[in-house]
């Protein structure tokens, strides 16, 4: 049975998921016998039903959607007529039964080097904490959190300015380019399960919105991998003046102060403010219901705060 006769699922939702199901299509032609995706949600300013970018590449290409909105909704009548199922951040926890349908199991695609970063949030974390090496994991599911033995990785450096959605992009890439040779591997049984080491897992906990407010007493080189890691969601917040500020861009001005912190300092070039280490230059923000600008472009219509020393709540 060679890739091109493999017939498949896919199950995921977000923008990754659909680069790669693009991959499996256009590159080898795979057989997609049907893909899973989470159900439409509303988003945007207006709500409305958005669908997933899997569940839009796939009507795009005539691949029969099924949205079950809960793990028990999923059916094992769906999947078998399937070889193999290929999972990239799909969104449900797939119970056991469903994992041994696809009579050469299932696949799952995570985007960390793992055992690190297990679980909802990969990228985002491997930002927040400093990481420098991150990449793409092959796995063989089983019932546990991305806990299944590594069949291959692919490794990429990260760089110092990456934000989320940066980093995002780079693997997805990755990703796609890999699929194919990995299925091929895995289907003329080229490829050895490596069992994890449970003892260096690290945990990637869902991103809450709450997380994004931004502390003034951590140091500023936390909360500037902070605001790379919640860009381009949920987006690092404040509040100054009373004004509600999204915080798209900063960098770290080391130096020795005895302000209180979330003082603003005087600088017409960028929104410095006082943290518990160093100063955090906010160089890109957002006020609410406006398009991001620039600081110097936002000082210019608050010369208040170049004047007087606010507190950035």
């Amino acid at each position: 049975m060679s890739p091109a006769k493999l017939r498949l699922a896919f199950a995921g939702t977000p923008e990754i998921a659909g680069v790669v199901l693009e991959s499996l299509i256009h590159d080898r032609g795979q057989a997609i016998e049907c893909v899973l995706t989470q159900p439409d949600r509303p988003a945007g300013r207006g709500r409305k039903l958005k669908q997933s970018a899997v569940k839009l590449c796939a009507l795009q290409h005539a691949i029969p959607v099924l949205q079950p909105a809960t793990a028990k909704e999923l059916e094992p009548d769906s999947l078998k007529n399937c070889d193999l199922m290929l999972v990239v951040a799909y969104g449900l926890i797939i119970p056991p039964e469903i994992l041994a349908v696809p009579k050469l199991g299932c696949i799952n695609i995570h985007a960390s080097l793992l055992p690190r970063w297990r679980g909802a949030a990969p990228i985002q974390r491997a930002i927040e904490y400093g990481d420098t090496k991150t990449g793409i994991t092959f796995m063989r599911m089983n019932s546990g959190l991305d806990t299944g033995a590594i069949l291959q990785q692919m490794s990429c450096s990260m760089q110092p300015s990456d934000t989320a959605g940066t980093l995002h992009d780079r693997l997805a890439g990755l990703a796609a380019k890999s699929v194919n040779a990995v299925l091929t591997k895995i289907i003329n049984h080229a490829v050895v399960a490596i069992k994890q080491d449970n003892s260096k897992a690290t945990y990637a906990n869902k991103i809450s919105k709450s997380e994004a407010k931004i502390d003034w007493t951590q140091p500023a080189v936390v909360l500037e991998r902070k605001v790379r890691a919640f860009n381009p969601s949920p987006v690092a917040h404040t509040v100054i003046n009373n004004m509600p500020i999204r915080i798209w861009e900063a960098i770290i001005k080391p130096g020795i102060h005895d302000l209180t912190v979330g003082t603003i300092l005087h600088n017409k070039a960028s929104l410095d403010i006082v943290t518990g280490k160093d100063i955090l230059a906010v160089t890109k923000l957002q006020l609410p219901g406006k398009r991001m600008v620039s600081a110097k472009d936002f000082l210019n219509g608050h010369p208040e705060l170049i004047t007087e020393n606010i507190i950035a709540n």
